[in-house]
């Protein structure tokens, strides 16, 4: 008998604790619930989900709530739809951007048959720890380090190093821009996945001193820009750059470069 109300009065302590742990949390929560603009689920389900951080926030959670709130634009995720972006637009009262699907491009050629190996680079498989050591692994000091830094940080398995140089697949790149960030060089950058024509190349000098150190080089020589019918590409320094929205795809470019270092797209 002593046995059993000894565990009756247990159960009945432990009962009234919980109601008592129960009701204190309650009463905590109803205090200190902060309320949640209703937008910002809204805007979250339209969101791809990926966490990948390209928009700047730590994840769609973060961006989610930031758009919501004013703080950040409809359009922070990078990777967004048109159809997702449109419904975001909507959530929050404004107008609805138009999306241009972007992608990684590299702007580097030099692959282990054009450029020449100055050292057999033994130290930490790291694009930036390489360069920030001030080792140039490469004859040409403005190619791509090939250790794979960007290839890391895709969350989308959108990169890989070929020979060399880093290489993007179009098919999965959905132009977040991490690889961009992260490149020491600065050799990677976002264009239009619709672009029909891009150079692959980003050694300043011109001429002899680009023949010196890579076989397929830019020359500076600014042969694309005399031939191009619409003035769509100019020369800043001695690399030849292109203005998308003033590119027809028509690939003279293409056709006259010596070095076959601008890359025809058939999108």
């Amino acid at each position: 008998m002593d046995a059993f109300l000894a565990i009756l009065i247990a159960v009945v302590t432990v009962t009234v604790l919980g109601i008592l742990i129960g009701t204190a949390l309650v009463a905590a929560s109803n205090k200190y619930h902060v309320e949640t603009d209703p937008r910002e689920e809204k805007v979250r389900n339209n969101l791809p989900g990926n966490n990948c951080g390209a928009c700047g926030f730590a994840g769609c959670d973060a961006v989610a709530a930031a758009i919501a709130a004013g703080k950040a634009p409809a359009d922070a995720c990078p990777i967004c739809s048109q159809e997702a972006l449109d419904k975001i637009s909507e959530v929050m009262g404004v107008a609805a951007k138009e999306v241009i699907p972007m992608e990684a491009y590299v702007h580097c050629a030099g692959t282990c048959g054009h450029v020449s190996q100055k050292i057999n680079y033994v130290g930490i498989q790291d694009c930036r720890a390489a360069v920030l050591s001030g080792i140039s692994i490469w004859e040409c000091d403005y190619g791509c380090v090939g250790l794979g830094t960007c290839v890391k940080e895709c969350p989308y398995n959108a990169i890989s190093v070929k020979d060399g140089v880093a290489i993007v697949n179009s098919k999965r790149c959905v132009g977040c821009g991490k690889c961009a960030a992260v490149c020491p060089k600065g050799l990677i950058s976002l264009e239009r996945k619709d672009k029909k024509v891009a150079v692959r190349c980003s050694n300043p000098n011109k001429g002899t001193a680009v023949k010196n150190v890579c076989s397929v080089g830019c020359l500076g020589c600014s042969i694309c820009t005399k031939k191009c019918p619409t003035g769509a590409i100019y020369m800043n320094g001695n690399t030849p750059m292109i203005n998308y929205s003033k590119c027809i795809g028509c690939g003279t470019c293409a056709d006259v470069c010596p070095r076959g270092i601008i890359n025809r797209f058939d999108n």
